[in-house]
């Protein structure tokens, strides 16, 4: 198990951003802070939604790849566990005492796929995602070898276009393969529309839902001509979870970004046309920087560059201001447009990731704030956890 951590040894500056009760002007830039007040409110509210339509919510560890956020996600949204992309990734969590835990993801390396089967050992539920019959017999001899027990999910493709089958009759023959194998269990359809979550608009994801609803439909029909039980339909993320919760076939959401938010999410438009993060959900993660130098009168440099976020998904905006603009960045520096000059040396902005996931990775700490003070300092637990 993971021996706690005494950030009490710690060095501001040096090995944490910051210390608990600490002004946020003194935290140390620049690093993640996440609005306590609004973090709980997206958790709440999520958890609240899965509840009154009867889903589980698998939260997507991946996004934060944090044990204390997790944790803060079974307390107060009602979470069942964790999706997990990798096998490390998955056991930084069940080490952190997280106990339901799906690998959201194929595994076939054999050093991967002994350390999948000893996670069962740690106290925590494990599944495992397969699309190919040629995976069960290299998963059931590592189950046996360990004498642990590891649940199955088979794939479906549903138009992401990456892993995953795309037949019903691909999804009976792995299932019944599962079910024949020493120390597997089938249990259920891994079925998540990643390719449509950012689609801008609501009736352009639902048009790709359905469609995904209609392959998981046959899947589920198929496996159950078959005589086959499937305890679990899991999927849903923060651009479409509402067409899986309405599904009638999907019992288990996967949403992650919903907690933090981040500015490529935030532009999608709900049903009534408005931005997410307008009303869904609430910017609760943000990238504190700080002002370095005003040497051009319409620019301000901060010192949060290329290396303190993921650019994939664009530029971040500076939350909460219309006054100035994240124009560009280099490695250690970003340029701010200030045509006006409002801001000074030494001022702090905070700003919204285009992408929390890739984004968060590149951090070791989380600074949670509330009242502007420090009230919680999180590792990133699971950070460069990609094996």
């Amino acid at each position: 198990m993971n021996k706690p951590m005494n950030i009490d040894q710690f060095e501001v500056g040096y090995d944490i951003p910051a210390a608990i009760g600490m002004d946020e002007s003194e935290i140390q830039t620049p690093c993640l802070i996440l609005d306590l007040d609004a973090l709980e409110r997206n958790i709440k509210k999520m958890g609240d939604y899965a509840k009154a339509h009867g889903m589980r919510h698998r939260v997507h560890g991946k996004m934060h790849k944090s044990v204390d956020v997790a944790k803060l996600q079974e307390k107060l949204g009602g979470a069942v566990g964790v999706c997990c992309q990798k096998v490390s990734e998955a056991e930084v969590f069940a080490r952190g005492g997280i106990k339901d835990i799906l690998v959201s993801n194929q595994v076939r390396d054999p050093a991967k796929i002994d350390r999948l089967a000893r996670l069962p050992q740690l106290g925590a539920r494990t599944i495992v995602c397969v699309d190919d019959v040629a995976n069960i017999a290299d998963l059931s001899a590592a189950a046996q070898r360990h004498g642990t027990e590891l649940e199955v999910f088979v794939e479906i493709d549903c138009g992401a276009g990456r892993c995953g089958v795309t037949t019903t009759e691909d999804v009976v023959a792995i299932a019944k393969a599962v079910d024949a194998a020493p120390n597997l269990k089938f249990t259920g359809i891994q079925a998540y529309q990643g390719a449509m979550q950012h689609l801008d608009t609501y009736e352009a994801r639902k048009e790709k839902l359905d469609a995904a609803i209609a392959m998981v439909e046959d899947a589920y029909d198929g496996l159950k001509t078959a005589g086959i039980d499937c305890a679990l339909v899991s999927g849903g993320g923060t651009g479409s979870y509402y067409f899986e919760a309405k599904s009638g076939v999907y019992n288990e959401l996967q949403c992650g970004s919903y907690a933090f938010m981040d500015a490529d999410y935030g532009r999608i438009l709900d049903k009534d046309g408005n931005r997410i993060d307008q009303g869904e959900w609430e910017n609760a993660l943000f990238i504190l920087t700080s002002v370095m130098s005003h040497a051009k009168a319409d620019k301000a440099i901060c010192d949060a560059g290329l290396k303190a976020q993921s650019m994939d998904s664009g530029l971040p905006f500076i939350f909460g201001r219309d006054d100035v603009e994240y124009l560009k960045c280099s490695d250690e520096h970003g340029v701010i447009g200030d045509p006006e000059g409002v801001l000074k040396v030494n001022d702090k902005l905070r700003l919204v990731p285009g992408h929390c996931d890739p984004t968060c990775n590149v951090h070791d700490w989380y600074v949670g704030v509330r009242n502007g003070k420090v009230e919680a300092l999180w590792p990133v637990s699971a950070r460069g956890k990609a094996y």
